[in-house]
């Protein structure tokens, strides 16, 4: 009895479930079309900057050693201060210097008495050659005895001199102007002429220079680039290398580029290219880690779109999907060639007037129509910030 009161009622959930699925399936073949959110790729002209790696170093450096022997009497400067070019930083004890200048001048005075005897002696016999009362050989001795004692008093001069130099040689003075350092000897050292141990370095700091370095097959990239037209040359006004320090921040002075190395590192494979910078304040010091900003050229029809929008294939190739006139969704394999900010530069595969799907890619596969729904400035710049923020993250 029972059993006949139930197989009635699971025929009805029965229909029922049924009636459920179909309704169900009609709806889903009447689903519109998903909407996908899209930005138009555009070209533009674009100055192409390279972050490098490297290290301060000073200007100018100078490390200073005696010339001449002697014991050290005082320091005349602080140590960390700044020094003038020709200021003085360490006097010997110059008694011996001076006692040599002063045999020098005797030996002068000596001399020019002696010149000043035989030029009289020629005086005299200049007259009397004339009337034959002196040989003609006594007057030849006498006027080469005369050029004997010129060249004794240029002798006696030059000694004078060099005595004079070594006892200025006693006050050692800055050779340029700079920060000096830690002194190595304190007054009472005997310090000896050109010893291999330098008293103090001078460093000069401002300007300053930033040695970076570039990977070798980076630069031939770039030149063969620059050779076939694909980048040119900035303006010298675009031509500034900023910085950036060791904590992340920015350096307020922009530098320029001077050299690059003709010399390959061949335990590295890189270049080292020299740029200067401006240094009033102090900031930048020998030895810190810095990276730099270097423009290398302007590129015409650069094609650049967010990173969100691109993805990898289980290759790693790049892809990306764009909707063609049909508003079918079409997966074009791109050539991503570097990161610029939360974008990447296109090289190949997108052109100007695609319609690059940025928005509702998880609900989306080639092949599929779309409604595709065009996003204006602000909403492109909301999907730029967000792709930042998660890049930071």
């Amino acid at each position: 009895m029972r059993s006949g009161q139930i197989r009635p009622g699971l025929a009805l959930i029965c229909a029922a479930l049924l009636s459920a699925c179909g309704s169900n399936e009609q709806e889903a073949a009447t689903a519109p079309p998903p909407e996908v959110g899209y930005i138009t790729v555009t070209s533009e002209s674009l100055t192409l900057h390279r972050e490098l790696p490297g290290r301060t170093n000073a200007f100018r450096i100078a490390e200073v050693r005696p010339q001449v022997t002697g014991v050290i009497r005082e320091r005349l400067f602080e140590e960390g201060a700044e020094v003038k070019a020709g200021e003085a930083l360490y006097r010997l004890d110059d008694s011996l210097y001076r006692s040599a200048v002063a045999s020098a001048e005797a030996e002068v005075a000596r001399a020019r008495a002696a010149n000043e005897m035989q030029r009289l002696t020629i005086a005299r016999f200049d007259r009397l050659v004339s009337v034959r009362a002196v040989s003609q050989q006594e007057y030849d001795m006498a006027r080469a005895a005369f050029d004997e004692s010129s060249a004794a008093v240029a002798a006696a001069e030059a000694a004078l001199q060099a005595a004079r130099i070594n006892l200025d040689y006693a006050t050692i003075k800055a050779p340029i102007a700079g920060r000096a350092g830690r002194s190595s000897v304190t007054a009472g050292a005997l310090v000896t002429a050109n010893q291999a141990e330098a008293l103090t370095t001078i460093r000069q700091l401002d300007p300053i220079y930033i040695d970076l370095t570039q990977s070798n097959a980076e630069l031939r990239q770039l030149r063969a680039a620059m050779q076939a037209g694909q980048l040119q040359r900035v303006s010298e006004d675009e031509a500034r290398v900023t910085l950036l320090l060791e904590d992340g921040s920015a350096y307020e002075h922009a530098g320029t580029l001077q050299f690059a190395e003709y010399a390959v590192d061949e335990s590295t494979g890189s270049v080292t290219l020299r740029a200067l910078f401006p240094n009033p304040e102090g900031d930048l010091l020998p030895g810190m880690f810095v990276r730099a900003r270097l423009p290398e050229g302007r590129r015409d029809n650069t094609v650049l779109v967010p990173q969100k929008s691109i993805a990898r294939d289980p290759r790693g190739n790049a892809t990306a999907l764009v909707v063609n006139a049909d508003d079918i969704v079409e997966q074009r394999a791109v050539v991503t060639e570097r990161a610029i900010g939360n974008q990447w530069l296109v090289s190949r595969g997108l052109e100007a007037g695609d319609r690059l799907i940025v928005d509702g890619l998880q609900r989306i596969r080639p092949g599929v129509t779309v409604t595709p729904v065009p996003l204006d400035d602000q909403a492109a710049a909301a999907e730029a910030a967000d792709a930042a923020v998660d890049s930071d993250r």
